[in-house]
């Protein structure tokens, strides 16, 4: 409902500028021409009205063209900034990035300038971790694994009852 009154509304509106805007047109045309009466003129008469309106009318299409033509120019200049503005806001070719190893000392530096006099060492909070103890929680030995087969396989007495039912070796 309020969107139909508000839609009427709207068109009211349009139709009372629509007239206003006729009217305003009827009243400068009756100020700069005002109606010519022709009745009752001789041929010279016509003749020289003719040239004054001939005359009013040059006078006239030289201004529109003078209009025209800086109406064209301002329109090439305003095109002609605007491919200047569209060519700096965006097509430049952006460079690949490449991975830069920074210190924090130095990522504060350039942060903060001349500003920055404390050096501040975010490694020294780390926890240590040694190789020597991790590599003393596993011995490894190094031995030879076939001596060992039987003794890791748990197969000493599957390996007997396989000779035997071998049979005696030759």
């Amino acid at each position: 409902m309020l969107k139909s009154l508000m839609v009427a509304k709207a068109k009211d509106e349009l139709e009372q500028e629509c007239e206003e805007k006729q009217e305003e047109k009827q009243r400068y045309l009756e100020e700069k021409a005002p109606p010519v009466s022709t009745s009752g003129m001789s041929f010279a008469e016509l003749q020289d009205l003719c040239r004054e309106l001939h005359a009013k009318i040059d006078v006239v299409d030289e201004e529109r063209y003078d209009i025209e033509a800086k109406v064209l120019h301002n329109t090439r200049e305003i095109k002609d900034l605007n491919i200047k503005v569209l060519d700096l806001r965006g097509k430049f070719k952006r460079p690949t990035l490449r991975r830069v190893r920074v210190s924090a000392d130095a990522i504060l530096r350039s942060l903060l300038g001349s500003k920055h006099k404390v050096s501040m060492d975010l490694r020294a909070n780390l926890k240590s971790v040694k190789k020597e103890d991790t590599e003393k929680e596993r011995p490894v030995e190094v031995s030879d694994w076939r001596k060992n087969v039987e003794a890791m396989s748990g197969m000493e007495g599957r390996k007997k009852m396989f000779d035997a039912a071998k049979g005696p070796v030759q």
